[in-house]
């Protein structure tokens, strides 16, 4: 029952939470109204009903001792028959009267209005006695007064005691009707009253659905429209068909509406556009990009970090940056990661690490760091820290993350360190020869003989000879790194074959080589610069003699390379070969021999060498837009070979037919 009554009481407190302000006061005076017309109504009823008892007392104690008056001696007398007639007449002239009861001293009725005793008795009489009050007293000087209701309304009962010379003769009981005109009053003002208090209220359920339907129906709907556009929800309409100052409030709202909607929509529409723009510019640039938010997590990263960072195919967005990165990353960058989103740092997942994040306490924005990534493939970056702040630029909203791939340059500083302190241990070892030899000469000339002097002139002169070698091969691999493009043209191949055999002639007569040509007679022309090829055979032969013994041989050898099924667009080449049948290069050197620098006579010590010959070969040959290949085997010889391009001219090229052909792979 207990549980019965609480959800009753949370139903009436739900359903009253329900109701307005306004509509809460109108119950709340509705209820005084109507108690205190109830209180009034209720005094006034019984201001009216005490009087009408009042007057009903007195009306019946001054009839009731007029009345034993006059029957009074004729009881006493015994003539019963004249006090029933006498009063039968008294009852039959006045309406007032309800009854009129005649009881001995022991209480037996004996005669009575509107019944009277029966004349014969028998035994199935009944006898009717009356039963007096207990305040009732024969010797009372004033007649007792009660009142009792019954359905035809409250009667006042009269008891007069009946007395004859101070003898008791018994009582007289009458009754008395309430006056019917104060009871029609009193009936009227109840009925009034009754009528009042409904029409209050009637008047209240009226005004109650009139606001409803008028005013508090469309507030509400207002209130929720404004609510749900306050949430962003602009397609919210109240369509209420109301007139007045609350039907414009309605038009309004809804015009204001439909303009947020249609300001949304371009809103939307221009930052679709500007973010896939921003998109787009991120996804192709060439460096990293990663956007975290004050939390450090990812909002927006491009293809190359998730290259550099090895996230492809990862959802990344929306986590923490500290849980993806590598640990080398991590451990560079969680306190200036923190530092610059002004945060605190809170990294369980280092735990173990922590000695290795000895950072300093301070760091700025737009702080550089630079991370070497051990797998899957060794690499170094540098990140760059740039916090994004809001349009005064006084809160932070985020930090963009650059990320460079800096391994190229890293290898660049290191080729560039190595190739300073080899030219600079290149360049000290003639010159120290030269002052050492320049300086003896200075000092002892006199006193040492011309053969002597003769030897260490032309000492000084090879070393000379062979710093002037060196600058000019520094020089020409510096001039071909610098240079980005070449003009290319016609060349006749065999000219600067034919120079080159000119210029070595002599070199290999000496050494007891044999210089050799083995040049196709119907060559065509390559597309070539005359000077770089000139260089790049002077490199190959003067190599070839160097490292040949007497005896040997070294050749040059040209052919157009022949194509089994012509292809499509396929360009027709001639192939250059310088063979030797020297030392030869090891396995193991073959790969560096291209390398700045490197010489085969480092492991044996035999040949003196500036080490860049055959890097500049590569270069040159790399700027015709083909390789340099090297076939060669210890104790037997090595063979250089590269390819060019056949010259064609665009109008001969225009007028060939071309036949498409299935391509078949050829050795």
């Amino acid at each position: 029952m207990l549980a019965f009554f609480s959800q009753i009481r949370a139903i009436i407190h739900r359903w009253w939470s329900e109701f307005t302000l306004q509509t809460r006061l109108m119950a709340g005076a509705t209820l005084v109204v109507s108690l205190i017309m109830s209180g009034v109504t209720f005094w006034a009823v019984n201001t009216i009903q005490q009087d009408a008892r009042l007057n009903d007392t007195r009306f019946g104690r001054d009839l009731g001792l007029l009345l034993a008056a006059n029957v009074a001696p004729l009881i006493a007398e015994g003539n019963l028959s004249e006090a029933a007639r006498f009063s039968s007449r008294f009852y039959r002239s006045t309406s007032s009267v309800r009854y009129l009861l005649y009881a001995d001293e022991a209480g037996k009725i004996f005669f009575g209005i509107p019944y009277s005793e029966a004349e014969i008795q028998n035994s199935l009489t009944i006898e009717r006695r009356i039963q007096l009050p207990e305040q009732y007293s024969p010797q009372a000087e004033v007649p007792m007064v009660r009142q009792h209701s019954t359905p035809n309304g409250q009667v006042t009962d009269v008891f007069i005691p009946l007395n004859r010379e101070h003898q008791y003769l018994g009582v007289l009981a009458v009754g008395i009707n309430p006056n019917p005109t104060v009871v029609a009053s009193s009936n009227l003002t109840r009925d009034v009253t009754i009528a009042v208090f409904i029409s209050i209220w009637a008047m209240v359920l009226l005004g109650v659905v009139f606001n409803a339907l008028t005013i508090t129906k469309p507030i509400k709907e207002l209130l929720v429209g404004v609510k749900n556009i306050a949430a962003g929800n602009f397609k919210q309409r109240v369509d209420l068909p109301l007139g007045g100052e609350l039907g414009e409030l309605i038009c309004s709202f809804n015009e204001m509406a439909e303009r947020l909607e249609r300001y949304e929509a371009q809103n939307i529409e221009e930052m679709t556009a500007e973010k896939a723009k921003l998109e787009t510019l991120v996804s192709t640039i060439a460096d990293g990009a990663v956007l975290l938010n004050t939390d450090l997590e990812i909002i927006l990263v491009n293809p190359t970090a998730r290259r550099i960072f090895n996230w492809e195919g990862r959802d990344v967005i929306g986590a923490n940056v500290l849980h993806h990165l590598p640990l080398a990353v991590t451990v560079k960058l969680t306190r200036p990661l923190y530092h610059v989103s002004r945060t605190l740092p809170t990294t369980p997942f280092l735990e173990g690490h922590v000695e290795a994040i000895a950072l300093p306490e301070k760091h700025r924005d737009g702080d550089e760091f630079r991370v070497t990534l051990s797998g899957p493939t060794e690499r170094t970056i540098r990140v760059l820290l740039t916090q994004v702040l809001d349009q005064h630029r006084e809160t932070v909203k985020g930090i963009a993350m650059t990320v460079q791939d800096i391994t190229r340059e890293v290898e660049l500083n290191e080729a560039k360190s190595q190739f300073i302190s080899n030219v600079s241990h290149e360049l000290r070892t003639p010159l120290f020869n030269i002052k050492s030899f320049i300086e003896t000469l200075y000092e002892y000339g006199n006193e040492l003989t011309a053969g002597e002097r003769e030897e260490f002139l032309k000492t000084a002169n090879n070393e000379t000879d062979r710093l002037t070698r060196l600058v000019n091969d520094v020089l020409d691999l510096s001039r071909l790194e610098s240079s980005n493009t070449y003009k290319l043209e016609a060349v006749e191949i065999s000219r600067p074959i034919e120079q080159t055999l000119r210029t070595y002639q002599l070199n290999a007569k000496d050494k007891g080589i044999e210089l050799l040509q083995n040049i196709d007679p119907n060559l065509p022309l390559v597309l070539g610069h005359y000077d770089l090829i000139l260089q790049v055979l002077a490199n190959l032969v003067g190599n070839a003699l160097k490292f040949t013994a007497a005896g040997g041989k070294v050749a040059i050898i040209a052919y157009p390379m022949e194509q089994a099924t012509p292809v499509l667009n396929q360009t027709q080449k001639v192939r250059i070969e310088v063979a030797d049948t020297g030392t030869g290069i090891d396995a193991e050197d073959q790969e560096a021999i291209f390398d700045r620098f490197f010489r085969v006579e480092n492991r044996v010590h035999t040949l003196e060498g500036t080490g860049l010959g055959l890097s500049i070969v590569r270069n040159i040959i790399e700027k015709h837009h083909s390789r340099v290949h090297l076939i060669s085997e210890v104790g037997v010889g090595s063979t250089f070979w590269f390819e060019l391009e056949v010259y064609q001219d665009q109008e001969t090229l225009i007028n060939t037919p071309i036949t498409l052909t299935p391509v078949e792979n050829t050795p």
